[in-house]
């Protein structure tokens, strides 16, 4: 696996895991202020979501890194 291979392979686990992760500890607010959706939750806490995320990504993307390396899975003929 090269290093641009490397990159697309952690930004796609990034983005997947990211998604998983975004429903974690959602509330919605009891009153809604004037102009918000009634879906938006009150503290999303993105930043935090965004940290548990890369570090889950980092393992993930370390594991596919060693099959890759290590041809326990080849994609290729031969």
């Amino acid at each position: 696996m090269n290093w641009f291979e490397s990159i697309v392979a952690f930004i796609v686990i990034w983005w997947l895991l990211f998604f998983m992760v975004l429903p974690w500890g959602v509330h919605v607010p009891d009153k809604v202020e004037q102009g918000h959706a009634t879906s938006a939750p009150a503290k999303p806490k993105l930043w935090q979501k965004m940290a548990v995320t890369t570090g889950i990504a980092i393992v993930l993307w370390g594991v596919v890194f060693w099959i890759a390396s290590t041809d326990l899975i080849s994609f290729r003929n031969g």
